[in-house]
């Protein structure tokens, strides 16, 4: 094939390169995903079977990716092309006998690790308020990704809180195994366990995949390291690309060291840089490559633009953070009229708390928008019940399940016969689902007997219709009015789109692939794309995506770096890692800004701005606020004063938002206007800052 005529002499040497371990330092928008499909089709083109090959990446869109691209170069190849956790999936359906499980095992989404948790802390009597069941979620799932062993837990988790998680942890794994269930975690630990105590399992799959490629290798953690590390031992053929520069998910577990520390690890490693950027202008790389250099743990490179100078990075100064968003949207606009569109221009923010001035700015400009990361499809409750039903169908000893959708709906089931019947599956050793034998109890479990018997003929699709129908769902809404009850029954009516796509492309009428596909999508820009609308995210959603115009706000110190990341050098480098993100995410066009004021979590600041503005050449930057009139400027200066007032009757205002007013009436600290009809009476805080009295 002539693909190799299409790469550049960085990407040409990494995908030639023959034997033994790789490391391409891939900078952002350098073709990293070309040359991983590339490389594949290059090793299946010399010989090498598509079986023996192992492609894994992090996110299900970046694996479709990947899959996508290769099937063009390979149609019809069996290269295994998945996620960290698709690939322990796989390792655990292979082996489920030798981990002690049953065939038909479910996985737990972190919904359904959050209930079990709560309901191990209750029957332990553990206050909430002494111990929130969401820190003893994150410390169950860092010691299964850490991979600790009891002695380590006992000498590292030592304090109060992380002793009440241990023991939570305990109790939750023998529910786990009692359930028949697994946990993500348990995807990429259990892989792990089952290859140390087993050298021929691990033999065996070592032999298997001979050709090893890892993608986004920055962001690996320990249980991740281990496990690749593990299938390379024997043959060594293994081809990471990152960038450590672009590591940005530490409070995740993620370990950048692991990439800079591959040449340790594997000895006689080929190092290869690719440099060459085809998403950004120069001046946007300018701007990121003058930032990050200020890091001292990276691996050195230099990022050169594929696509010509473009234009200096614009900087906006803002009064607070109202004015920041109103300054944004004027530059958004003038993009718009220049012939952008809204998909392809984006705004980011450190935290999500700064989401809600920014959407509320938008709605007020009406200007249309999305904010990734909100909440989705599969998170509804409406779905997770419908998915609960299915689950429980696969696998009637699933408890988790059971408790959710037992009186869903309504069935006269409660609390109390829900707690007796966890007393008896304990005290005669049964799943709950075998102790119900009566009443409504035993009218649940025909039920599920009866769908467990309906799915032996029906197709997935038709699966789902005949829950919806026998359950009682879809008639509770049905009788319900409502707006809400309207959307929920739309939403699992789009629940039958999913079936169906899954068995059009699949061919697959099998519960169990179903299940297992919908409980791996955790990516949330995988979701039903909306239309041309202004993109909202933080910078760590921003992650792989990328857009002509960017908007990075809040570039303030406490803010970006963020103050929890002022503390210690370690924290700072990663926020440092964060802005050379966002800054690579633009394509044309990248606007920096910042509030010399801003309310933010209740509390109003005066904020320095971000020194990674200061660590960007001047040269590069331009100030830029055009987008306001220079009177209004000049108003809005004067109302950021300490200055107490005094307001009476008949006194004129000036307001930041509603304009010229005057004050009919003064009662000790509140003040009331009489504004313009499109806002009329209002009651205000006399010495806030957004009021001025002018004469």
């Amino acid at each position: 094939m002539n693909y190799l005529d299409q790469l550049n002499q960085a990407q040409k040497e990494a995908v030639l390169h023959k034997e033994g371990p790789c490391l391409v330092i891939a900078g952002a928008g350098s073709g990293k995903t070309k040359v991983l499909t590339t490389r594949i089709a290059q090793l299946i083109d010399n010989g090498v079977k598509p079986y023996q090959i192992l492609a894994i990446t992090f996110t299900n869109k970046a694996a479709k990716e990947m899959r996508d691209r290769l099937n063009i170069l390979v149609p019809n190849h069996d290269t295994f092309v998945g996620t960290f956790h698709s690939f322990g999936l796989r390792i655990i359906r292979e082996n489920y006998l030798k981990i002690g499980l049953d065939r038909n095992f479910t996985i737990l989404d972190g919904d359904d690790v959050l209930s079990l948790v709560k309901k191990i802390m209750k029957e332990k009597g553990i206050d909430s308020k002494e111990c929130a069941p969401s820190y003893i979620k994150n410390r169950i799932s860092f010691i299964k990704n850490e991979m600790l062993s009891i002695t380590e837990i006992e000498k590292y988790l030592t304090n109060e809180p992380e002793k009440i998680a241990t023991s939570v942890y305990q109790e939750y794994c023998i529910r786990l195994k009692k359930n028949n269930s697994v946990d993500f975690d348990d995807l990429l630990s259990l892989p792990v366990e089952l290859f140390l105590k087993n050298p021929e399992i691990l033999e065996h799959y070592q032999e298997k995949f001979r050709y090893i490629l890892i993608d986004e290798y920055q962001d690996t953690n320990e249980v991740q390291y281990k496990l690749t590390k593990l299938l390379a031992k024997k043959y060594q053929n293994i081809f990471v690309v990152g960038d450590p520069d672009q590591s940005i998910y530490m409070f995740r577990g993620a370990n950048y060291r692991n990439i800079l520390n591959f040449e340790k690890d594997y000895q006689n490693t080929k190092v290869i840089p690719l440099e060459e950027n085809y998403r950004s202008t120069k001046m946007i790389l300018d701007a990121a490559n003058s930032v990050i250099k200020n890091n001292k743990e990276r691996k050195e490179k230099n990022l050169k633009s594929n696509n010509g100078v473009g234009v200096k990075v614009k900087y906006l100064r803002s009064y607070d953070e109202k004015h920041e968003i109103t300054l944004v949207i004027g530059q958004i606009k003038e993009l718009l009229k220049e012939g952008y569109q809204k998909k392809d221009i984006a705004v980011f923010y450190r935290t999500n708390a700064q989401a809600r001035v920014v959407e509320e700015q938008f709605l007020k400009a009406n200007i249309p928008y999305k904010v990734v990361g909100s909440y989705y499809f599969y998170s509804r409750k409406e779905i997770k019940d419908l998915i609960c039903y299915l689950r429980l169908i696969l696998n009637p000893h699933d408890e988790i399940s059971l408790r959710r959708v037992i009186n869903v709906p309504k069935r006269k089931i409660g609390a109390s016969t829900i707690s007796n019947l966890e007393k008896l599956a304990q005290e005669q050793n049964k799943s709950m689902f075998d102790c119900l034998e009566k009443g409504k109890e035993l009218e649940f479990k025909n039920l599920i007997l009866e769908l467990q018997k309906d799915s032996e003929s029906l197709s997935l699709t038709e699966l789902v219709e005949d829950v919806l129908e026998k359950s009682g769902m879809k008639k509770e809404l049905e009788q319900d009015p409502s707006l809400e009850s309207e959307l929920r029954l739309d939403n699992l009516m789009e629940f039958k789109s999913i079936t169906a796509t899954f068995e059009e492309t699949t061919g697959s009428v099998n519960l169990g692939d179903f299940l297992e596909e919908i409980s791996l999508i955790a990516d949330i820009s995988e979701h039903k794309d909306y239309d041309d609308v202004i993109t909202l995210m933080t910078i760590h959603s921003a992650k792989g995506l990328e857009f002509d115009a960017v908007f990075l706000v809040g570039m303030e110190e406490g803010i970006f770096p963020h103050a929890n990341a002022l503390i210690e050098n370690e924290g700072l480098e990663e926020e440092r890692r964060l802005c050379y993100v966002g800054i690579t995410r633009a394509r044309k066009i990248l606007y920096l800004s910042n509030a010399k004021r801003r309310m933010l979590y209740g509390k109003d600041n005066s904020n320095l701005p971000s020194r990674f503005l200061e660590e960007i050449d001047s040269e590069l930057l331009e100030m830029t606020n055009s987008s306001i009139k220079e009177e209004k400027i000049i108003h809005k200066e004067e109302l950021y004063t300490d200055e107490v007032v005094d307001y009476k009757n008949g006194d004129v205002v000036m307001h930041i938002t509603y304009g010229k007013g005057v004050v009919i009436g003064v009662d000790k600290s509140i003040v009331t206007i009489a504004f313009a009809k499109n806002y009329g009476v209002r009651k205000l805080m006399k010495n806030h800052k957004s009021l001025k009295k002018i004469c």
